[in-house]
């Protein structure tokens, strides 16, 4: 059984296990990468309590709106390494610190800890698409680590993140002017991974965008579908209609 390094929410150094039916499964914590095997793997940093995050970021003095979660509840899943499945686990993806969490018994109080940084493990939610670990470039052409979900998978594979800024509040300076409280917002974004291309890279929603993405030799029979059948890329729906037709070329 492979092992999964993960990064524990406690400031101590242990290896914690995870009980399968075929075996175990070590719990450790790297900064990102190759994901370590034996039990003497070398904990690279550890992360505080859930609970000390936003001291460290400096929220919370005025009520934060928005969440940094996608989803603040705990949701099933299954937990992969490549394509060995590694045993269920609950978790919830913290947008804003670029960390799944995960419990393994969904109950209050339970330990919370994050998922290692490490392109072969996925995370797929049951009954939805898998949430992996992957470099990007957005479209100010900077290279990105973060997770996305696959939508679409083929010759064509597309891709969703969620995206969360942070917007610091502010004190009010007189009886006319009442504070501003700090705020979570949610931004969600697309990308497009070509086969051949060694590349992932970030697709505004328009025509022009995708086309752009698409191989020189796509890029008239796409343009022309795109005129003949009244698709404008507005949303992740339009966006399917395309795609569909590019992996059936």
């Amino acid at each position: 059984m492979k092992k999964i390094v993960f990064a524990l929410t406690a400031f101590c150094s242990i290896s914690l296990c995870l009980a399968q039916t075929s075996g175990q499964m070590a719990l450790n914590s790297s900064g990102g990468g190759g994901a370590m095997s034996g039990a003497a793997s070398q904990i690279n940093y550890l992360l505080g309590p859930v609970s000390e995050r936003g001291s460290k970021t400096g929220e919370g003095e005025f009520g934060i709106q928005g969440s940094a979660y996608v989803s603040e509840k705990f949701i099933p899943a299954k937990l992969f390494y490549g394509e060995d499945f590694e045993g269920n686990i609950y978790y919830r993806y913290n947008a804003y610190n670029e960390e799944i969490e995960i419990k393994t018994i969904n109950f209050p109080g339970a330990d919370i800890r994050t998922i290692n940084r490490d392109k072969k493990i996925s995370v797929k939610p049951n009954g939805g698409n898998p949430i992996v670990f992957k470099t990007f470039i957005d479209k100010k052409q900077l290279t990105q680590n973060g997770y996305l979900t696959l939508l679409r998978e083929g010759k064509y594979s597309l891709y969703k993140r969620v995206d969360v800024k942070y917007t610091q509040g502010q004190k009010a300076q007189n009886s006319f002017i009442p504070a501003i409280p700090a705020r979570f917002t949610q931004y969600e974004e697309y990308y497009l991974a070509v086969d051949g291309v060694s590349r992932l890279d970030e697709l505004e929603l328009n025509n022009r965008k995708l086309l752009k993405l698409v191989p020189a030799e796509k890029r008239e029979s796409l343009k022309l579908h795109l005129k003949e059948n009244k698709i404008k890329i507005k949303d992740e729906y339009s966006l399917y209609q395309a795609l569909e037709y590019l992996n059936k070329k």
